[in-house]
């Protein structure tokens, strides 16, 4: 069974997956189209990978023959970012009859209001209605992905959870219980507003006026930096908050492995949020928006992680006080974190699920979602959107 991902670039979050279904079987043959050369910027983060030593990576500006038989040909296509002549190969590939999956995060993830454009609908039913009746399934990479394909009537009974299946090797460093008392808590990502850091800094306020034993890394750059700064200066929290500045993917994963408790604090604008899986495998327990697209899929509040509501500053304080309370359930929900990712929402299973959902399709037409995780089925779920930035700025009074 040939399979073939075309999307814009190959990165560290994609490789994984990639690498599990290149070692699905001598039965499949995989390849992964890119699109376009991987933007400067994305390059200085670090999600750079050298896709010419990739010998199952086709860039299409290069081998554009080849590219374009493997996306019109092979037996099963998943379809991420595609431009220009992709975009026009894509459609013939969906409008063929012939399976393909549509990889997609959130249409209107900054309010569904948006989705009455008249315009809009129009380029919806052109991108996704028309394909209702075809094989074509929807790929949700985000718990809220289904709720906006809902509002346009697109792949009905044919959208499945999906996400990014970052795969980190992160030794333990964590200290053995009763060893120390510190906790070490960590923060990464950039310095911006919709990932709110400056939640994490009101928490090393709340925890030090407590008088709990820890510490805040906070790794990333950006432009709230130098605010930042200054509110831990005026807080007095420069011996328990850290600015660790821009890390690799591989040393932010380091600094995983040897912390206790990952805030997660982005708002409904994170589509999906890489750093739970990572954070997560790393043994860390995750406090995190419900807001974001990986966390309603990912963790189960109370047992393998806890999550706040609305984006609300003050349910954040509640569970994170709570949380450094009890080391006994910071250690438990680090074990059940890890346990989640290695056993279900890692590549390998989503491949083998994946490939399992495609042999059922040519056997019989009628192939069955998994019962959980990868390729189940994904439920319309309540989006937040556009009226939570009216609250936005009310987190800190």
């Amino acid at each position: 069974m040939q399979i073939t991902f075309v999307s814009n670039y190959i990165n560290h979050h994609q490789l994984p997956f990639c690498r599990a279904m290149l070692e699905a079987g001598e039965d499949i043959d995989f390849h992964f189209v890119q699109v376009m050369p991987m933007e400067e910027k994305r390059v200085s983060m670090g999600w750079a990978v050298d896709e010419k030593t990739l010998d199952f990576v086709v860039l299409y500006y290069e081998e554009k023959e080849r590219a374009e038989k493997l996306i019109l040909e092979s037996d099963v296509v998943l379809f991420g970012w595609t431009e220009g002549e992709t975009k026009l190969l894509e459609k013939k590939r969906l409008s063929s009859g012939k399976l393909s999956f549509r990889v997609s995060e959130r249409l209107y993830r900054e309010g569904q209001w948006k989705f009455i454009s008249p315009r809009g609908l129009i380029d919806k039913y052109h991108q996704h209605f028309v394909y209702r009746n075809k094989p074509v399934y929807l790929l949700c990479t985000g718990a809220y992905v289904a709720s906006d394909f809902e509002l346009i009537k697109s792949y009905p009974g044919k959208r499945l959870k999906w996400g990014y299946f970052p795969s980190v090797s992160c030794e333990i460093e964590k200290d053995e219980a009763g060893k120390s008392d510190k906790i070490r808590i960590l923060w990464a990502g950039r310095l911006i507003d919709l990932k709110h850091p400056e939640f994490a800094i009101e928490a090393a306020k709340a925890l030090k006026d407590m008088g709990v034993d820890f510490s805040l890394d906070i790794v990333g750059d950006g432009p709230m930096r130098e605010e930042l700064e200054k509110r831990v200066k005026a807080l007095d929290l420069l011996d328990v908050v850290s600015f660790r500045g821009m890390m690799k993917p591989e040393k932010v994963h380091q600094e995983m492995g040897r912390s206790h408790v990952f805030l997660f604090t982005s708002n409904y604008l994170e589509g999906w949020g890489a750093v739970v899986n990572e954070a997560m495998q790393c043994g860390c327990a995750v406090v995190a928006t419900k807001e974001a697209g990986a966390v309603p899929f990912l963790i189960e509040d109370n047992a393998n992680g806890l999550t706040y509501r609305d984006g609300s500053l003050k349910d954040f304080l509640e569970k994170t006080k709570e949380l450094l309370q009890d080391k006994e359930m910071i250690d438990s929900l680090g074990r059940n974190a890890r346990d989640t990712i290695n056993n279900k929402w890692n590549a390998k299973n989503a491949a083998t699920e994946l490939i399992r959902f495609c042999r059922e399709y040519f056997d019989n037409g009628n192939p069955s979602p998994s019962l959980e995780g990868p390729m189940s089925i994904a439920k319309v779920l309540k989006a937040p959107g556009f009226l939570r930035t009216l609250k936005e700025k009310n987190h800190l009074e």
